[in-house]
């Protein structure tokens, strides 16, 4: 990227939408970690991980719809304001809670999913508010891909240190501080006045967006795809993984390879923002046989070195692929209806992700922790090959 292109990237809208977003990712990346060690803390096993993780996961799934089209409909600002603010009050909560005793697992479903619904309001947004705060899709996905990447890496790593040298509560506390910045960037942008127009009704607008989606088979083929990732990959990863490396390692070296997956991120969006396959979803299916590599780490759980490589390379293939699939959503699909058609692919991608986690605690005690694993990485594979094979995907050509 030029020193001109620089300048013209970082406005001030775009740098303190880059501040949000980093920071609110932060504090998503940290909320695994955290929520895991306390649970399995709390003695409630990977059952309660899989409730808890799967219930925050779950709410989010169901809601993001209804998230998009308040976004395309009123604005999404506001909507992301406000979603930071209930995050914050609830990360504050379960801290004081951890605090005062020993919250029941019910208590702690429960905020997970206040939690999620709130995330569904906060996630349209992240679409299409790119385009109004920057000139360049391209480099500016590329640039939020590799803030992806540091807070992929940095928050799962600050998550371990904090469980590791205070308590579990500090990092619920420093969690919600990460939303409570992200509320104040967002508030301070400056962007035209939204006039809405729209008289639809709310099911109006969920069957023009759904319109919208089904009538582009390269989206809806990706999320069939990805569906079989959620619930194999996805879903298990977080509870199976961490029951997995903090038995061989300990906790901190669970925060520290995910904090690897984020620093290979972070090397995916450096490469993505100069290398611009001209059929971006081929180019990013190519890259997604580099995913499989974290599951296959954490079923082997080597000695730490080679665990963090593996995170690693797996990072830099993901990130890889989300920048070419996040441009082609964004410069494909009309800015008019981008919120709504963005809810039903995030929706889509992200629904059977708490099934995956709700199945892998009753999975793992049938089959094994590890067993389950080496299947998530064999289910990887499989779905980088159904990408790179479906015609809809490989032939799509950049705008």
């Amino acid at each position: 990227m030029t020193i001109t292109e620089t300048r013209r990237l970082w406005t001030s809208n775009f740098a303190l939408y880059f501040t949000a977003r980093i920071v609110s990712m932060l504090g998503d990346m940290m909320i695994p970690v955290a929520m895991s060690v306390a649970v399995l803390g709390l003695g409630y096993g990977v059952v309660g991980v899989g409730l808890a993780l799967g219930a925050w996961m779950g709410a989010f799934a169901l809601f993001v719809v209804f998230g998009g089209v308040f976004a395309d409909r009123f604005h999404p600002l506001p909507l992301m304001i406000g979603a930071d603010a209930v995050r914050c009050a609830v990360q504050v909560g379960l801290a004081a809670y951890l605090w005062l005793g020993h919250p029941p697992l019910w208590f702690i479903v429960g905020a997970s999913l206040l939690g999620g619904i709130a995330t569904a309001m906060f996630q349209p947004g992240l679409t299409s508010m790119v385009p109004q705060v920057a000139t360049d899709a391209q480099q500016a996905n590329g640039v939020l891909r590799i803030s992806q990447g540091l807070a992929t890496m940095l928050g799962p790593a600050l998550a371990g240190v904090l469980v590791a040298t205070t308590t579990v509560a500090w990092a619920f506390l420093v969690d919600a501080a990460t939303f409570a910045i992200s509320g104040i960037c967002l508030l301070l942008l400056k962007l035209p006045r939204f006039e809405v127009t729209d008289t639809a009704t709310t099911w109006q607008n969920l069957r023009a967006g759904w319109h919208e989606f089904r009538s582009r088979s390269w989206l809806w083929t990706v999320i069939l795809i990805w569906w079989v990732l959620g619930v194999l990959v996805w879903g298990p990863i977080h509870p199976l993984g961490a029951a997995s490396i903090i038995e061989v390692h300990g906790t901190a070296a669970f925060g520290y390879a995910e904090a690897a997956f984020g620093a290979g991120s972070i090397v995916g969006g450096l490469i993505a923002i100069k290398l611009r396959p001209a059929r971006p979803l081929f180019g990013g299916a190519i890259a997604m046989f580099l995913f499989p590599l974290m599951p296959l780490g954490a079923a082997l759980v080597p000695a730490v070195p080679l665990l963090y490589a593996l995170y690693a390379v797996s990072g830099l293939g993901w990130a890889f692929w989300g920048v070419q699939w996040a441009t082609t959503v964004q410069t494909q699909i009309p800015q008019d209806r981008l919120n709504r058609v963005a809810a039903y692919e995030v929706a889509g991608s992200i629904l059977a992700v708490p099934l995956g986690q709700v199945l892998a605690g009753p999975a793992s005690a049938l089959f094994g922790i590890h067993p389950l694993l080496f299947v998530a990485a064999i289910a990887g594979t499989g779905c980088a090959i159904a990408l790179v094979a479906t015609t809809p995907i490989r032939r799509l050509t950049r705008v």
